[in-house]
């Protein structure tokens, strides 16, 4: 609704990544720079690592918008724990290669074929796996055979990996994973943005969908935006859109510290955990009836039913009395009626 509020054509500021709204922070300029540096290179691993919300998704996206879809062809996979034999099942399929039921022998001879043929089509292949810090060392390490493959001394692959910050401590760590080491060509981690670019990155946003000036942020707010969201691209979307919407509810054309700090202790109370609730608040407990005595139930599920059996022809036998007293009343009633003479002796017949 914000947008409509302040004349916008759509929302700057929404979560999901959208290559319209990139912006050219010093660090997504360098990992610009080092994805650019390694399709000239054609060879080996380029590694880009950044926290959730970094902007690396946004990063492949504008790097696709760039490239020449005629001479290179890539392959895209967003790693959820693929173990190896999948990983190159996967690699097959994006190289339009049906490896189904195959051996893996079998299969990593058919992507070798895959990339041939790629190549003869005058077109280079890349791979982009995404979220590899979910990859095990194997899945890695089936990476590192792929990028063997040549034709005539080039390689026939190249292979982005963009991870969070511990993929780092996994390509350290495991010293299986040396010779991968070795063909890393390049590594960048995306730090947050500085204070001094939030409010650039903020009016680039806007502009994109139209902003003419309304609404606006004033210093502090912009501070005070940077300081709850660390400079985090998806924190500082989500920040601002609900910034906006509170403006478009409130009628601000003009945000201060002040209507920052409101939305965000309204955001951390929606996300902090729930407290116990004081005793004194809490829902009574409703009272139960003390039950009858009653001679405690078998352990046995056959003498279980026994006595629910017995306590149902106990029950029986007090309907009946009760009945029989009924019965009494209504035949008195109609012994002093002398026209009801043939009610009173089917009465008498029922009361026995």
């Amino acid at each position: 609704m914000y947008d409509e509020h302040y004349g916008l054509s759509g929302r700057p500021f929404q979560l999901t990544p959208d290559p319209q709204f990139w912006f050219d922070t010093a660090t997504h300029r360098k990992a610009m720079a080092y994805l650019g540096y390694g399709l000239s290179q054609g060879e080996g691993f380029i590694v880009i690592t950044g926290d959730p919300g970094a902007g690396k998704t946004t990063l492949v996206g504008h790097l696709m918008a760039q490239i020449d879809r005629e001479r290179l062809h890539v392959v895209k996979i967003v790693s959820t724990q693929v173990a190896s034999a999948d990983l190159l099942h996967l690699v097959a399929a994006g190289l339009n290669v049906d490896t189904s039921r195959m051996a893996k022998a079998h299969v990593l001879a058919a992507i070798e074929r895959g990339l041939h043929a790629m190549a003869r089509s005058g077109r280079r292949t890349l791979l982009i796996v995404d979220e590899a810090q979910s990859l095990p060392v194997e899945s890695l390490e089936e990476l590192r055979m792929l990028s063997n493959f040549q034709a005539g001394g080039y390689p026939l692959l190249q292979i982005f990996l963009l991870g969070q910050p511990e993929f780092r401590h996994v390509l350290q760590g495991a010293g299986s994973l040396e010779q991968l080491r070795q063909r890393v060509i390049a590594m960048h981690h995306l730090e947050p943005m500085g204070t001094e670019e939030v409010e650039p990155y903020l009016i680039h946003r806007l502009s994109v969908v139209g902003w003419q000036g309304r609404p606006d942020f004033d210093v502090d707010a912009v501070a005070a935006m940077h300081r709850w969201s660390g400079g985090v691209p998806r924190r500082l979307n989500q920040l601002a859109g609900r910034v906006m919407l509170y403006g478009a509810l409130e009628g601000v054309d003009r945000f201060t510290a002040a209507d920052v700090d409101a939305v965000t202790a309204e955001i951390d109370g929606d996300m902090a955990e729930r407290e116990p609730m004081p005793a004194h608040m809490e829902t009574p407990r409703p009272v139960r009836p003390e039950p009858s005595p009653v001679v405690p139930m078998p352990s046995t599920a056959e003498d279980r039913l026994s006595a629910r059996v017995a306590a149902l022809e106990e029950r029986l036998v007090e309907q009946d009395k009760a009945l029989r007293r009924v019965l009494t009343l209504l035949v008195d009633w109609v012994e002093g009626d002398p026209r009801a003479t043939e009610e009173k002796t089917v009465l008498r017949g029922i009361g026995g």
